[in-house]
């Protein structure tokens, strides 16, 4: 287990439970620990539920950015079957930073897009810790455009700190390939939804959210900038993070109360992390929810409806 910063004192706790067991298991114990293992245990959770009862939004990102949190890979392992993955942009080449293809949710064809960011050192790197290129983008313009020719919904699971901001990434068009990929979502005629699954960093989260229906994790965040971003721009210091992670409004919480996201999916306690097949089973859940609700609509109604969706972001409380 990783434990964050703030969950030092639970881990104090949980690291004396263990303790006492391996020594049982040992056979080094002079009287049976079990009983005080499970006072601890009682302990810890006890712990655990105020750690998470109100976190506020600088912890939240850091739980949104837990390395154990279920990634992109562990969704699609999961929740679809026969996934086929597509890789090149017919361009330049592969993004490993964006992984999608054809697959079958519930038995039902249709195409997944995600941001993966991996799980070790090796996988990180690989994935370039989930922060696409504009290859990246351009393939799933090629996933959406499939969709749309063939009449099949388009899922994409959110986890980015942002787009790559590198000198090749900005000198093959970088910021053209994310504006392009936000336009398809807006053009494709088939049902789009969306699953911020942990970070929804700035243009690089837009480009693969700008969907019919928009969840978040509990403990997710979505936001133009980063918090660290954020207090360098407008503080000139990094170290004011936790104030800009409060004025972002970037909870899953604070934005559905904004209107910018549809539904908030709750976590198990303690994160995603914690339990990741109770996680990835109530997305599973959602989606199918999300898919439900447009089931039957007409190509034109569904691109109308994500259209007026995000122009009529941002008018909530403004006098006519």
């Amino acid at each position: 287990m990783t434990y964050l910063d703030f969950e030092k004192p639970l881990a104090d706790v949980e690291g004396k439970a263990e303790e006492l067991r391996n020594l049982a298991r040992k056979g080094e114990g002079a009287v049976d620990v079990e009983k005080e293992a499970a006072a601890l245990d009682k302990k810890a959770n006890d712990l655990l539920k105020d750690l998470y009862q109100n976190l506020d939004p600088w912890r939240k990102t850091l739980v949104a950015r837990h390395p154990d949190r279920p990634h992109c890979s562990d969704y699609i392992s999961a929740l679809f079957t026969e996934y086929t993955p597509l890789a090149g942009d017919r361009t330049f080449g592969d993004d490993h930073a964006v992984m999608g293809g054809l697959a079958r949710f519930n038995d039902a064809a249709c195409v997944v897009i995600g941001q993966e960011k991996g799980n070790d050192t090796k996988s990180r790197l690989h994935h370039n810790f989930g922060m696409a290129r504009p290859e990246g983008y351009r393939k799933a313009i090629r996933l959406m455009d499939m969709a749309h020719r063939f009449g099949l919904p388009v899922i994409t699971l959110v986890d980015t700190p942002g787009a790559y901001p590198g000198k090749g990434a900005e000198e093959r068009g970088q910021s053209e390939a994310i504006a392009r990929c936000t336009m398809k979502c807006l053009e494709i005629g088939v049902p789009m939804v969306s699953v911020v699954i942990g970070e929804g960093g700035s243009g690089g989260a837009v480009a693969f959210a700008t969907a019919n229906r928009i969840a978040m994790l509990e403990h997710s965040i979505y936001s133009v900038i980063s918090p660290e971003g954020c207090a360098s721009i407008l503080w000139k210091d990094s170290d004011k993070m936790r104030e800009a992670a409060q004025a972002l409004r970037l909870t899953a919480q604070d934005l559905l109360k904004l209107g910018v996201i549809d539904r908030v999916i709750a976590e198990p306690l303690g994160g995603a992390h914690r339990r990741a097949p109770d996680t990835i089973k109530a997305v599973g859940k959602e989606i199918a929810a999300m898919l439900k609700d447009m089931k039957g609509q007409k190509p034109a109604d569904l691109i109308a409806d994500r259209r007026q969706k995000f122009l009529a972001m941002g008018s909530k409380g403004l006098a006519a």
